[in-house]
């Protein structure tokens, strides 16, 4: 690590604290001028976020920054790399485009008081969600997991009908379950170790596993940590079978809610296990705790279960949230590998299934609304013609969830099955479950793909141009550029991951 601070380096805290102070100016502003603020942080911390990365990509290393220069255990701590940074940037990204594609919807969907509130929510839940890429302190960890749950809940019941109201308090019931047992693994890992810092726990945590390893008395306790912050964290990301609350979450929240909390809440969690995993626990003593064949087993089911409840659907966004349980089914499929190329691979699907199902929740949206508002199949047909720009965005989703070589999917998939030959005992399970989810995913989705291009009469809906809404379009077709370049320009990206791994190890 560098010895000398250059400024660039205090960007990570600048970002988070940024989002905080404009949640707490947006109290007193007005609906357009919260949305100015939380456009003009967006902005602000993508470009501070590029920069991180390139300083940390040239660097080739981390670094450590310590808050108010206070030392351990007194002080708290964030550590940067280049997954850390890259992960910022992309979440940024995202965020920013699924509020620009649901802008035009929000005065349909949310009272026009509570815009301004809306905004707080979002700027909340950004600087949660940098907190968790950056922090260094568990227990820090656990208080923006918290606040990533309410901002997240609020998000969702905003909209304020029965089914939002329903799925708001599902989804907290799931959320507080999945806290509860992550505070506890933490407190037993407190208790253990007497520090709450990563690097320091880790340096404790090896010596257990070393000890326990030849017979030494913490053997029981380590693995009922580790299978509680897991478990934890997988209920809150909706791991099958702990996705009950998710349907009825993303399907009837606002539109822009939908995008974010699909592609960036859930990674949030996942995100932090990544962190765990490597800097807590230690890769070796996660693979020895044989938790990961529980998590194998759970994403091969979630892989096969999703797809399967979202054949049934007749609605497409709640056939686009079933999609999701599959799809995280596969982040966790990678992780139970137990393999560095899994580990890459799950990581890169992070990316990959945050940039898609935010493109498929917004697209499908300007196919409703040329469809009398109607989110059933049949309701949609020829809608495709009827928003030209729409439909072909929701082509390029669909096409990338099957996995059609150019798209980020593809690459997703590759790397799972590069990833399962390198291990003799999940390789056959792995490709099994690869090849039947893959062929569940092109039933569904070209199936809606068919139904939206396939000609009708006039049925006296409106034909929609992009000119008619430049900013919804825009969103669209930087989604769609994002996720051709994950599919085209994917090497570098898999190198930087590698790379990010390595600086967690």
């Amino acid at each position: 690590m560098r010895e000398q601070m250059e400024f660039v380096q205090n960007f990570p805290c600048f970002s988070i604290m940024l989002c905080m102070f404009a949640g707490i100016i947006s109290s007193a502003l007005k609906g357009k001028a919260a949305k100015l603020v939380n456009t003009a942080v967006l902005c602000i911390n993508i470009l501070m976020s590029a920069a991180v990365l390139l300083f940390a990509a040239s660097s080739g290393e981390f670094y450590v920054y310590v808050m108010g220069k206070f030392p351990a255990p007194w002080g708290n701590e964030l550590r940067v790399g280049v997954l850390e940074a890259g992960m910022a940037l992309f979440f940024c990204v995202i965020m920013l485009l699924s509020l620009m594609g649901g802008k035009h919807k929000l005065a349909q969907e949310v009272e026009a008081g509570k815009h301004g509130l809306y905004y707080i929510l979002t700027d909340l839940m950004l600087s949660s969600l940098l907190a968790l890429i950056y922090t260094n302190d568990l227990f820090t960890a656990y208080v923006f997991v918290e606040i990533n749950t309410i901002s997240a809940c609020g998000l969702i019941m905003i909209r304020q009908n029965g089914r939002t109201i329903e799925a708001a308090v599902r989804y907290m019931i799931m959320s507080l379950l999945g806290s509860g047992l992550f505070l506890i693994g933490l407190c037993m890992l407190y208790d253990m170790t007497g520090h709450l810092l990563m690097s320091n726990i880790r340096q404790e945590v090896a010596d257990i596993y070393a000890a326990s390893s030849a017979g030494g008395s913490f053997h029981v306790p380590l693995l009922v940590t580790i299978a509680l912050i897991s478990v934890g964290l997988a209920i809150k990301s909706a791991l099958f079978p702990f996705h009950a609350w998710l349907p009825d979450a993303y399907g009837y929240s606002t539109v822009s809610s939908a995008a974010i909390l699909s592609s960036l809440v859930s990674k949030g969690y996942i995100f932090l296990l990544f962190k765990i995993i490597y800097r807590v626990i230690g890769f070796d003593a996660f693979r020895s705790s044989k938790i990961i064949d529980v998590l194998f087993v759970f994403g091969l089911m979630g892989m096969v279960f999703g797809s399967l409840s979202a054949i049934k659907e007749n609605d497409v966004r709640r056939m686009i949230a079933f999609s999701s349980i599959a799809q995280i089914g596969y982040i966790y499929m990678g992780i139970g590998l137990g393999t560095q190329v899994g580990m890459v691979a799950s990581v890169f699907h992070v990316l990959s299934h945050a940039a898609t199902k935010s493109l498929l929740f917004i697209a499908a949206i300007g196919l409703t609304d040329v469809s009398g508002g109607s989110r059933q199949l049949i309701e949609l047909t020829g809608s495709g013609y009827r928003n030209k720009i729409a439909g072909a965005t929701f082509l390029v989703g669909a096409l990338s969830m099957v996995g059609v070589p150019m798209f980020s999917g593809f690459i997703s998939k590759l790397l799972f099955a590069q990833a399962a030959v390198q291990n003799d005992v999940k390789m056959l399970p792995t490709l099994i479950v690869l090849g039947i989810s893959t062929v569940l995913n092109a039933i569904y989705f070209m199936k809606t793909a068919i139904r939206i291009y396939t000609p009708v009469e006039d049925t006296g809906y409106p034909t929609v141009t992009w000119r008619q809404n430049k900013t919804y379009a825009a969103a669209l077709v930087c989604f769609m550029a994002l996720n051709v370049v994950l599919g085209i320009f994917s090497q570098p990206i898999v190198d930087l991951i590698g790379l990010g791994l390595d600086m967690f190890a």
